[in-house]
């Protein structure tokens, strides 16, 4: 993973303003602790440069902050080392404009430098309202016998031709169907998605299962 990992890469209009409430994170919170736990979303000097990996995001409904088009809920930058995550860990995507790679956000803190990715999935399928980006080497690198949609391999996290890949997949491929892609040029990077924290849960899980099979053949 390059010196720039963890670095956000597009242009961002950002607000101080307050956290989501305790309960309107509870079920986030829980999901990425099961993410914490499972090696999936961490930092780790010996992995990556010892730069925080993985993310996960919810859409918020419009009752929870009407007036836009797709926002969300995202874990911070840079917290993959923070075990438990409070509030004041947590931004709001307001919108994500990726051909003018552009993001505007609030909250106590900066949202991830992944958020450009979740907002391309949000607004591909308004049936999705969850989004786990984990970094898993046993997916990642079983990423073709699994027959995984991927994007192009040398494309950048977090960026416009990353949001460009994304839109691709879900143009080109089965990927809404199937609710998992890897980044192929974003080392261990999965990520799936679902209308349901359980179903984003449940493909990660089974891919993992079927990627791990696979390495002991």
């Amino acid at each position: 993973m390059s010196k720039s990992e963890g670095v956000i890469k597009f242009r961002m209009d950002f607000v101080e303003a307050a956290a989501l409430t305790a309960v309107q994170l509870t079920e986030i919170n829980a999901w990425r602790k099961v993410l914490v736990i499972m090696g999936m979303i961490g930092q780790t000097p010996e992995r990556y440069d010892n730069y925080g990996f993985g993310n996960i995001s919810r859409r918020l409904l419009a009752d929870e902050l009407p007036g836009y088009d797709h926002p969300f809920v995202i874990s911070g930058t840079q917290t993959g080392g923070v075990a438990d995550l409070a509030p004041e860990h947590y931004a709001t995507v307001l919108w994500c404009r990726p051909a003018e790679n552009h993001v505007s956000a609030q909250g106590p803190m900066r949202p991830s430098s992944e958020s450009m990715t979740h907002g391309v999935v949000y607004e591909m399928d308004s049936r999705i309202n969850w989004v786990f980006h984990a970094h898993d080497p046993y997916i990642w690198q079983q990423r073709v016998a699994l027959d995984l949609p991927t994007t192009a391999d040398g494309v950048p996290y977090g960026s416009p031709e990353m949001s460009a890949e994304v839109g691709r997949l879900f143009r080109e491929t089965e990927v809404a169907q199937r609710g998992i892609f890897a980044m192929g040029g974003h080392v261990d990077g999965i990520v799936t998605f679902g209308a349901t924290a359980e179903e984003a849960g449940s493909v990660l899980l089974h891919h993992l299962a079927s990627a791990i099979r696979l390495s002991y053949s």
